[in-house]
Order: structure tokens, then sequence, then C-alpha cells
């Protein structure tokens, strides 16, 4: 049995020995932002579908797996990967914005004792943040929700998604200013 802070790249590892208590491990750490990563991308039907086969993608290929990067960098690849693959199979294909090289959102705590009409604003406000963040062109949206669900840094997300550094800082640039623009300048 392994210490709870092993790393993602040593629970990988362990998994691709044999040991099935490292890959749960690793499931449980990491279906949340996997799941909202999807779900943001492409509605709740498609994100579950595109769910389960990021991970029977994982599973498949476990006996080849070696660190190359960090597992969070190579698991969201798999999941790029996959998205990529069902918009290009989809009637509306590949969005013109992955061709260009230019904690869950929806609940957003407040004070204890906040009173009812506190609570109604922050939920619009949510509900208008995620209206927002669907609105931004697909690539533009993956890598917000990389940086923001995932945690990876621009490195990662770049890796990930096959791109430049810049061009990831550049995505995450417009799509902060189209979210800021959108919530009437609101940080």
């Amino acid at each position: 049995m392994q210490a709870d802070n092993d790393t993602d790249e040593t629970l990988m590892l362990h998994y691709r020995d044999g040991d099935s208590g490292a890959f749960a491990r690793l499931y449980t750490r990491h279906k949340g932002p996997l799941y909202r990563y999807l779900l943001r991308q492409c509605g709740p039907v498609v994100a579950e579908e595109l769910f389960q086969e990021v991970w029977l993608k994982l599973v498949a290929a476990r006996a080849g797996y070696t660190v190359q990067a960090k597992f969070t960098t190579w698991l969201y690849r798999i999941a790029h990967n996959r998205l990529v693959d069902h918009y290009r199979a989809s009637a509306r294909g590949l969005p013109l914005s992955y061709a260009d090289d230019c904690p869950e959102w929806a609940h957003i705590p407040g004070p204890e004792g906040a009173q009812p009409e506190v609570w109604d604003d922050r939920r619009r406000q949510a509900e208008r943040l995620l209206a927002l963040l669907a609105e931004l062109p697909e690539a533009q949206r993956e890598a917000l929700l990389l940086k923001e669900e995932a945690g990876l840094s621009l490195e990662e997300i770049a890796q990930a998604t096959g791109t430049g550094r810049e061009t990831v800082k550049s995505r995450l640039r417009y799509a902060l200013a189209r979210l800021r623009q959108g919530l009437g300048g609101a940080s």
C-alpha cells in the first residue's frame, strides 16, 4: 500500500505494474476536474461518453506508460485528443478556434449568515459566468478550463493541447477579457 502523498506519476507507475488500487486513487483525484473540463466543453451527454473513453484510453495505455511529463499533462492530452476527435466526427466539424494560433464555478460560497438576496445575486453571477464560459471559442474555453479546473501551468497546457506557450497565453488573455466584459468589468 502506498502513502497518501504519492505523486500521480508514482501511482500511474504502480498501476502500470498491476496495482489496481493505484488506479482507484488516480481516478478519485482526477475524476471531478476532468469531468468538469469535458462538461464545459461539450455538454453533459457527450461529456459522460468522452469521460469514460478517456479513462478507457488510460487503462489501455497503461502498459506503455513512462514518466515523460506530469501525469495531469498526459491525462489532459488524452482528453484533448478525444475531444478533437469528437469535434472532427461531428456534423459541425473541428471548431475554427482550434485551428487559430493567435473548484466548481457553479457554486460560489459566501460568508456565513449571508442574506438570501446575496445568495440570489451570487447564483445569478455563477449562472452568467457559466453562460459566458459556454460562449467562449472552444480553444479559449479549453485553455481556461485546463488552467482553472485542472490547475495546469502554461507549459503543461501547451503540451496537453499541442500548441505553443504563447498561443496558450493569448487564448487565456482573450478568454479572461471576454469573461470580464460579459460580467461588466468585474474581476
